[in-house]
């Protein structure tokens, strides 16, 4: 659907092809006038190239991640997906609301991950309706029945993707429940700002979280219960730093527990009702800037550690530790087990929502 005006953005979409069961799925182009654009594909809600300029104008995908949509189906890694009903992990893949307990699927050790491997990243979602404009628009559906890999409620999910003329890719997550229930949801981008195959990887990307504290984890991942204060230890990106200045110090157990940097940080703004900042990445050889805007009160920052080179993505691209980072705004990982994290819970009349930002731009 073409729009007229020289700073419009453009939404077009196009046949992605067809799952196993011949399910049809699209891919959706959303195309600003400034360089930045972005493909999403319906299977997953995945977020499949995001495109900018570096310093000098050349465009490069920022984002790792697939040319086809079998290598999404058949070897699956999280690349760009929507991840729910529940982000990050949950311990024992246990929890109870009201009194009663519930089971998920345990696919990552002891630990529920993502959902519990049969997520909403697997899903073939629906595309709603989809406008261009000054911002342009994509709303894709999905319906997750009452016991859906063992979460309660039937969950009615929509995934809104953005871009404006200035290049902020806007991606707004909404669910309605039937019955209390658990929700947390979120973009699994993994960057390289460098370009995706850059052969220098992310190590060298500067990062900022304003972050006081983090959650430290036990040998599983999971969260102690702790906020512990990151000042003093390889935790504090409260100014940028560079990512490989604490990536290998395994002096701290921490990052030994992580094989790098697998934690949630807790933002010292909370949980607010706009969008705030959550990180700035930046890559000094190419002058891109990504900064990461949410709703939530956390970030997890993942420096790629079970990248292992078994996986070949776009133009033959071979993913290796530390190819890519991930930032993902949410709640905090096992929060249903930690009654003094900020609550996933979700009731009827009470929607789930949660608004995040990729901006990207360029420094000189």
């Amino acid at each position: 659907m073409p729009v007229s005006g020289a700073r419009a953005v453009e939404a077009t979409r196009a046949p992605a092809g067809t799952l196993a069961d011949g399910t049809a799925v699209e891919a959706i182009t959303l195309k600003a006038n400034n360089g930045v654009s972005a493909v999403i594909l319906s299977y997953g809600a995945t977020l499949q190239k995001f495109l900018g300029p570096d310093r000098e104008g050349r465009v490069a995908d920022v984002v790792l991640g697939y040319d086809s949509l079998s290598d999404y189906v058949d070897h699956p890694n999280y690349f760009g997906v929507t991840v729910g009903r529940y982000a990050n992990r949950i311990a024992a893949g246990k929890f109870s609301l009201d009194g009663k307990s519930y089971q998920l699927p345990r696919n990552d050790g002891d630990n529920s991950l993502h959902g519990g491997g049969n997520g909403f990243d697997r899903a073939a979602w629906t595309v709603v309706s989809m406008k261009s404009g000054p911002k342009a628009e994509v709303v894709l559906g999905h319906r997750s029945p009452d016991g859906d890999a063992g979460y309660p409620g039937t969950l009615s999910a929509t995934v809104t993707y953005t871009l404006d003329e200035a290049g902020n890719l806007g991606i707004a997550f909404e669910a309605r429940t039937d019955k209390p229930t658990i929700v947390n949801m979120t973009n699994h981008a993994i960057f390289n700002l460098a370009g995706d195959g850059a052969p220098q990887g992310t190590t060298d990307h500067r990062l900022m979280i304003p972050a006081g504290h983090y959650t430290p984890v036990d040998g599983k991942l999971i969260p102690t219960g702790e906020l512990r204060p990151v000042a003093g230890t390889v935790f504090d990106f409260r100014a940028p730093r560079r990512i490989a200045d604490g990536l290998r110090d395994g002096a701290d157990q921490q990052i030994v527990f992580g094989r790098g940097y697998d934690h949630n940080f807790a933002l010292d703004a909370g949980l607010t009702a706009k969008p705030k900042l959550a990180a700035r990445l930046e890559d000094p050889a190419s002058g891109r800037v990504l900064e990461v805007l949410s709703t939530e009160p956390g970030i997890q920052f993942y420096s790629g550690n079970f990248l292992d080179g078994t996986l070949v993505g776009k133009a033959g691209h071979l993913f290796r530790m530390g190819d890519g980072i991930a930032l993902e705004p949410q709640k905090f990982p096992d929060a249903p087990n930690h009654p003094d994290f900020v609550t996933a819970r979700v009731d009827p009349g009470k929607p789930y929502r949660h608004v995040m930002i990729y901006r990207l731009s360029t420094a000189r």
